[in-house]
């Protein structure tokens, strides 16, 4: 892909910077975000990449109500692709939980809009969204056309003893002031990061926009140098890369590159549109992704995290068991028939190569 206008709202994060340091000397990115200025953009900050550096990026302001500069940039644009969302990292109290909601199917209706009145509109629409909008599997994985979805509490995640107390407290509460019959007591029966994935996908595939494509992506975890790996690594630097609960749930992951390379590629199929898994095709139980973690990195001594204890330092932490207890077994059917290959389709492959990307410091004490 060259010589091509992108639009990334919400690109100043991980999976945003990697998309555009990917294309970004051979095209002209425009990355949309609160914290930027439209005329200091190249200053905003230390870690986004600038100009200076090679790269043809600006960054624009997004102020996430249809009306700011940034509409303008849609015109002419070849592809957007939406990545805005308040990250997920966060205990799910009520106010987080409706930011969660918010920020993603608020951002997705204002981008339709936008879209819509552009007089020259995208080619491409590509929506972020997740792969755990499919059920906990142990059994099979999950894929574009068998895939399970269930809003289902029991279908979705493990509890432990501590998941167990909260449901009950919660349940005796609004029992108390609500009632048996009420919608917010069903609702603890449901699994909110679920209701987040469907309510996100069908604002975006309810956008009518007869002039653009539109391809919702359901990423795994995505593993490059920075996100999710840093903690990952610091675990294993300390000692304690060892399995999180049994460690048979399993582990569905994307390199970074193939996030970039699988963008690319359906630019390039016109007619590709709907739904497609973006995941490496070969998962692995939890174990198996931390004992390769452990390996690469040279640090022998692994201590696990039972599922209490992980509910414990999650609390401490301000987070959800959920990002690493539920079971995410995930298959790319769609794409694989469609002809694309992953550069990284082994664990062990994409993790060494991002480990040679990093100083020792950052992965081992000594």
């Amino acid at each position: 892909m060259r010589n091509k206008k992108i639009l990334i709202p919400g690109g100043t994060g991980f999976i945003g910077q990697g998309i555009a340091k990917y294309f970004g000397k051979e095209n002209d990115i425009v990355i949309l975000g609160r914290g930027v200025s439209d005329h200091e953009s190249n200053l905003y900050h230390s870690t986004l990449l600038h100009p200076s550096d090679g790269y043809r990026i600006r960054y624009c302001h997004w102020d996430a109500k249809g009306k700011g500069e940034w509409t303008k940039e849609i015109e002419g644009a070849n592809l957007i692709i939406n990545l805005t969302g308040k990250s997920v990292n966060c205990r799910y109290h009520e106010r987080q939980k409706r930011e969660i909601m918010e920020s993603r199917t608020n951002a997705t209706n204002i981008i339709g809009e936008a879209i819509r009145n552009s007089v020259q509109p995208p080619k491409l629409w590509i929506n972020a969204a997740s792969a755990t909008i499919y059920r906990s599997a142990l059994d099979r994985p999950q894929d574009e056309f068998t895939g399970e979805i269930s809003e289902k509490k029991k279908d979705n995640m493990p509890w432990s003893l501590l998941d167990r107390l909260r449901y009950f407290k919660n349940r005796f509460l609004v029992r108390i002031t609500h009632s048996r019959d009420s919608a917010e007591y069903k609702n603890l029966d449901l699994d909110f990061s679920v209701q987040v994935c469907k309510q996100w996908e069908n604002a975006f595939f309810e956008q009518r926009t007869p002039f653009t494509r539109k391809i919702a992506l359901r990423t795994a975890i995505t593993l490059g140098e920075g996100g999710v790996i840093t903690p990952y690594l610091n675990l294993c630097k300390l000692g304690l890369g060892g399995k999180h609960g049994n460690g048979t749930q399993m582990y569905s992951w994307v390199h970074i590159e193939d996030v970039c390379r699988m963008i690319e590629w359906l630019s390039e199929q016109k007619e590709a549109e709907g739904i497609f898994n973006c995941v490496a095709p070969k998962a692995v139980t939890n174990k198996t992704f931390m004992k390769t973690m452990r390996t690469i990195t040279g640090n022998a001594i692994g201590l696990p995290a039972p599922a209490w204890l992980l509910e414990v330092g999650a609390w401490l932490i301000r987070t959800e068991t959920e990002l690493m207890l539920k079971s995410r077994w995930v298959a790319p059917k769609r794409s694989i028939q469609e002809g694309f290959v992953y550069k990284y389709d082994e664990v062990e492959k994409a993790i060494r190569e991002i480990i040679s990307g990093l100083p020792r410091r950052a992965y081992h004490l000594f």
